[in-house]
């Protein structure tokens, strides 16, 4: 095992889950790096970005978020709110992290780090958003989308989930939705992101978070957020990505930070942490020093 491996540990939070999460402390540092994974994603898909660089500088935490990885599931009657994510995120940086505190947040993840970093600004150091801030806004009307939300979490609960042969046709899958990925990163993403059963393997994030959601992404509500976070904003995008805003509404809703840079990362893709581990690695770390 090298030096900067993560050991793997298992916290009970204030919200009732149990987390886990990877921790990186060779460093001994005072200064905390929380990693926060996008959907469908777990703390295992920062390892090669935290291990280009990072865990010598860093004591780093990167959870599962709740239905992600091997963190508690809502379990039945439950379903993903996006704030029990925020109430998560408090929870485990108010048990885990020291001195001074960054957040980093890809995707989804980058949406409940804006919304916590905007419901506790005194107590960041720095914030960086991979692609984060946030899906294209939708205009279903709300009681056709709860309708749509309910019909989706019946099916959800009454189909089983794909089952995979073996890890490698379950690293195929992943490189069939990012061209970008290369084969031995993928297997390594879907050894650490499936686990066992009896036909083979499944990855382990709930079925559930496949639905969705009752209430729509809406940015007049995350940039009530935004516009309280104080510390610097590190905005990333891949330069191939597919799923950024447009370059227009990317530009109104960066315009609601107060202290933000821009940058993006060239040959990469939304999943940048994938494809460009070593530059991200290095960004980061000089932002956040």
């Amino acid at each position: 095992m090298s030096s900067n491996e993560p050991t793997s540990r298992r916290i009970a939070l204030d919200t009732g889950l149990s987390y886990h999460y990877l921790e990186w402390d060779q460093a001994q540092s005072s200064h905390t790096l929380v990693l926060v994974h996008g959907f469908l994603d777990s703390s295992a898909g920062f390892r090669d970005m935290v291990q280009a660089g990072l865990a010598e500088r860093f004591h780093i935490i990167a959870p599962d978020m709740r239905g992600h990885g091997d963190s508690d599931r809502v379990g039945a009657g439950g379903y993903y709110h996006f704030f029990d994510y925020v109430a998560d995120l408090r929870s485990l940086v108010s048990a885990l992290a020291r001195e001074r505190t960054a957040l980093v947040g890809h995707s989804m993840g980058g949406s409940i780090v804006g919304y916590y970093a905007g419901s506790y600004p005194e107590g960041l150091h720095r914030v960086a958003l991979l692609e984060g801030m946030g899906p294209p806004e939708t205009h279903t009307p709300a009681p056709e989308r709860v309708q749509q939300w309910i019909r989706a979490w019946n099916r959800a609960n009454t189909r089983n989930p794909q089952v995979y042969a073996s890890i490698e046709d379950a690293a195929e899958r992943l490189r069939q939705r990012d061209d970008k990925l290369p084969a031995e990163r993928a297997l390594r993403l879907a050894e650490w992101g499936t686990r066992q059963v009896p036909e083979g393997r499944v990855f382990k994030h709930d079925p559930l978070h496949l639905t969705m959601g009752p209430h729509a992404y809406s940015v007049q509500i995350a940039s009530e957020f935004w516009q309280r976070i104080t510390c610097p904003v590190l905005l990333v995008e891949g330069e191939d990505s597919t799923m950024k805003p447009s370059p227009s509404e990317q530009g109104r809703r960066e315009a609601f930070l107060r202290d933000r840079r821009s940058v993006r990362i060239p040959g990469a893709g939304h999943m940048m942490q994938r494809h460009a581990p070593e530059e991200l690695a290095a960004l980061l770390a000089d932002f956040l020093v």
